[in-house]
């Protein structure tokens, strides 16, 4: 049996509500999943992390339990991903018993074969990221992620051996230098492991909102225990032939403040448990306002339920994958959507379909007339492209994905201007009418089925529209082969796909 593509985000920190920063790495997976059904079986996993120091504070200040404040946040985290379009196989909250018993299982494991010892912890470290810091690498004496207070703290702690794995992560970053990308992370991550790792402390005994210890001596720390969410999920020491269907992890997707975690931490967990690393881990970059890194701890979050309603989630979908190469930072604002929303999907694509189907009921009475499939230029000229499409979108190079379907928009509008079908029309050219017709229909199908992924519910209405009954989400290699468009099919013209949407003067 084919392993499936197994796609990953990182299972969100329940501390507050959720920013257009989660929608971007759900989304970006989202599509990978979608893409790769195409052509086998997917899973996508995503979740929340809900345990450790923060989450304990916020329900405390709250005034109510952890638990009960997970269990009121968890729900809009859902919402979000239902608002846009996110189709998950699985939705993991660390919270649950299947999670907590690996978590367990795992760290019995390790502190048997030797990998966990009992030592003393003193340092730094900051309850804002749940992280520990080195003093060289605090920034003016404070977090150098979020910039906030950081504490010292002494306790008797659980610690992973992180060290002895130092030289097999060297060598395995050198050997297969495209496992971490960008290369930027990358890096990083190499100059890191070359000035050393320290062991790294897995429990905590400030506090009891976690997973217990087996044995009791305090809980597991948030970091060692959200990190095996990506295993609990699919059946690790369960399900033995589930696990073996999925792992490795075709692509970890992360945003790049978590990546020393992901690419030096998780590996060398998974190493000693005898399973591989994960075969990609992706760490994209932010979403900026004004140059700073969005955020719920730094007060510039973005609303993403306010801005699908506003422009659409679709056409938020497009805009994240579309405005700049994914990993970099991007900035935001809302006349950069506007104008994607009405320059791309509105002008280029809405238009086409809108212009296409109004002159098939103009004159052909809505049913689609035979074309030549073996003749057409635009059968023979996009013949490659859903190979192309799918392979630059598990490439994660989504914009250039994006720009080579719109090489298809724009060759179907040429096709339109140069052809002039109200000049065929009028001279009777029937032929030539037929024949442009039924392209551009069967453009409009290929066009639905190559941005089903990046734009689900505004791709099943174009489907709609052109009265297509195959599935859109079918296997790309047999069902875009030009002339799959059945002579005779029946269109229906719908509401504009993309309505313009005017700015004021203040750009919102």
């Amino acid at each position: 049996m084919k392993r499936a593509f197994y796609v990953t985000t990182p299972i969100y920190y329940i501390s507050g509500n959720p920013h257009i920063g989660h929608a971007y790495t759900t989304v970006v997976a989202d599509v990978l999943a979608r893409t790769a059904r195409t052509s086998g079986p997917a899973y996508f996993l995503t979740g929340t992390d809900e345990h450790g120091q923060k989450v304990a504070n916020a329900a405390a200040a709250a005034g109510t339990t952890p638990q009960e404040w997970c269990d009121e946040l968890v729900p809009r985290w859902q919402k979000l991903f239902a608002t846009y379009h996110v189709r998950y196989d699985d939705f993991i909250r660390t919270t649950e018993p299947r999670h907590e018993s690996v978590v367990q299982r795992v760290f019995e494991r390790l502190r048997e074969n030797g990998d966990v010892y009992l030592g003393k912890y003193e340092g730094w470290y900051c309850v804002n990221d749940e992280t520990f810091w080195l003093e060289a690498k605090l920034v003016d004496a404070k977090c150098p992620t979020c910039g906030r207070e950081v504490q010292w703290i002494s306790e008797d702690d659980w610690f992973f051996r992180l060290s002895n794995y130092r030289d097999r992560l060297l060598q395995y970053y050198r050997e297969h230098p495209e496992w971490v990308r960008p290369k930027s992370v990358y890096n990083e991550m190499m100059a890191l492991l070359e000035e050393g790792l320290e062991d790294f402390s897995i429990s905590r005994t400030n506090f009891d909102w976690g997973i217990p210890i087996p044995g009791g001596g305090g809980v597991i720390y948030v970091w060692f225990d959200a990190l095996l969410n990506y295993i609990s999920a699919i059946g690790w020491s369960s399900d033995p032939e589930r696990f073996a269907a999925y792992w490795p992890a075709s692509v970890q997707l992360i945003g790049k403040e978590i990546a020393r975690f992901h690419t030096l931490i998780w590996p060398a967990v998974l190493w000693a448990l005898g399973e591989q690393a994960p075969e990609l881990v992706f760490a994209h970059g932010w979403i900026t306002v004004d140059g700073q890194k969005m955020g719920k701890s730094l007060g510039n979050a973005v609303d993403p339920f306010a801005l699908a309603e506003r422009f659409g989630a679709d056409s938020l979908r497009y805009f994240l994958l579309r405005e700049a190469p994914f990993g970099s930072d991007f900035s935001y604002s809302e006349a950069k959507i506007a104008q994607r929303h009405n320059s791309d999907l509105g002008n280029d694509l809405g238009n086409l379909v809108r212009r296409s189907l109004s002159m098939l009921l103009k004159y052909r009475d809505g049913v689609v007339p035979p074309g030549d499939a073996v003749a057409s230029e635009v059968g023979a000229a996009v013949a490659a492209l859903p190979q192309r499409v799918r392979t630059l979108i598990l490439s994660l190079d989504f914009r250039s994905a994006l720009e080579a379907v719109w090489e298809l928009v724009v060759a179907l509008n040429r096709r339109i201007d140069d052809q002039k079908p109200w000049v065929l029309h009028r001279e009777e050219r029937d032929t030539e009418l037929d024949a442009l017709l039924y392209d551009l229909c069967e453009g409009i199908r290929w066009l639905a089925m190559l941005l089903h992924p990046v734009m689900p519910e505004r791709t099943a209405e174009m489907w709609r529209q052109l009265g297509a009954t195959a599935l859109i989400d079918a296997d790309w290699d047999a069902a875009l082969q030009w002339g799959g468009l059945p002579s005779g099919t029946r269109v229906t013209l719908g509401d504009a796909l993309f309505p313009r949407i005017e700015l004021d003067a203040a750009g919102s």
